[in-house]
């Protein structure tokens, strides 16, 4: 049996016995591995751990059991998990949001929008009470589609159009002066753990200053990682406010960018002229 063919056999029976939480030990001997050599293989071929991959495997079926308006402790029970705090706990480590937020879809969630000109182009933001929650260029998408990509994020909360409250937005990235902004500007984004980790290092980035994918991944523990590093940024969903464009290459290319390389050089070359 090739290395393959025990990944995916691991895998086939992961899904069937999802619900049983098999441990690593039932898992290896399945394919006649000690727990040991199956950890190290599993990684090797698949890029997670057994342990993640489950993990995943059990929100993604809790996901669509709290889709049907199940309560927490009957989802708990059905995935084979001890109780609701070890739903509670796959929910934050791997989605970065609690079972009740995602079960809330954005219910009482009020959302504001409005587009804005800006040297750099239009741009869309939306907030919430808690902060900014999208900010992209217009141009690969118009306003109706990143309107529906609100909606399908949080599909029951209201939204509206309010230039006034997006306003402040918009300044805190084009005032005067960048290095002396009136207060912290809050976010609401939602991600797995390793992106909000990704994006959290890059409020690090001093403005002006530009890190490579490598350096950012070495930050965070992570040196090998450069890769799901630039996969972190490129899912960012909020321009310029999380700085993804001061991320380059190694070699010192620009690199890419959710909004196209060119507008990745604009917002370099325009934060730079204020610094």
């Amino acid at each position: 049996m090739s290395d393959y063919d025990r990944i995916e056999k691991a895998m086939v029976y992961m899904v069937d016995r999802a619900a049983d939480q098999p441990s690593l030990a039932e898992i290896a001997a399945h394919i006649h591995l000690s727990p040991y050599h199956f950890q190290r293989l599993f990684c090797r071929w698949a890029g997670t751990t057994p342990k993640r991959f489950l993990q995943v495997l059990t929100l993604e079926r809790g996901k669509k059991l709290l889709d049907e308006s199940r309560c927490l402790l009957d989802v708990s029970h059905e995935l084979g998990l001890s109780g609701s705090s070890r739903l509670h706990d796959h929910f934050v480590q791997i989605e970065a949001v609690t079972p009740g937020e995602y079960k809330s879809r954005g219910r009482q969630l009020n959302i504001e929008y409005g587009l804005h000109s800006t040297p750099l182009g239009p741009m869309f933001v939306a907030v919430t009470p808690r902060g900014v929650c999208r900010a992209e260029f217009i141009g690969f998408n118009t306003v109706p589609v990143l309107l529906d990509d609100l909606h399908n994020a949080w599909p029951l909360s209201a939204i509206t159009e309010n230039l006034t409250s997006t306003r402040h937005a918009i300044d805190a990235f084009f005032g005067a002066n960048i290095t002396s902004r009136q207060g912290p500007l809050s976010l609401h984004v939602a991600g797995t753990n390793f992106q909000i980790a990704v994006w959290r290092a890059l409020l690090k980035i001093p403005p002006g200053a530009v890190a490579s994918y490598a350096r950012v991944a070495k930050s965070l523990g992570a040196p090998n990682a450069a890769r799901a590093v630039g996969n972190a940024i490129g899912a960012n969903p909020v321009a310029l406010l999380i700085p993804c464009h001061r991320v380059i290459q190694q070699s010192g290319a620009l690199g890419g960018y959710r909004w196209g390389s060119a507008k990745k050089l604009m917002a370099q070359t325009w934060e730079s002229m204020f610094i």
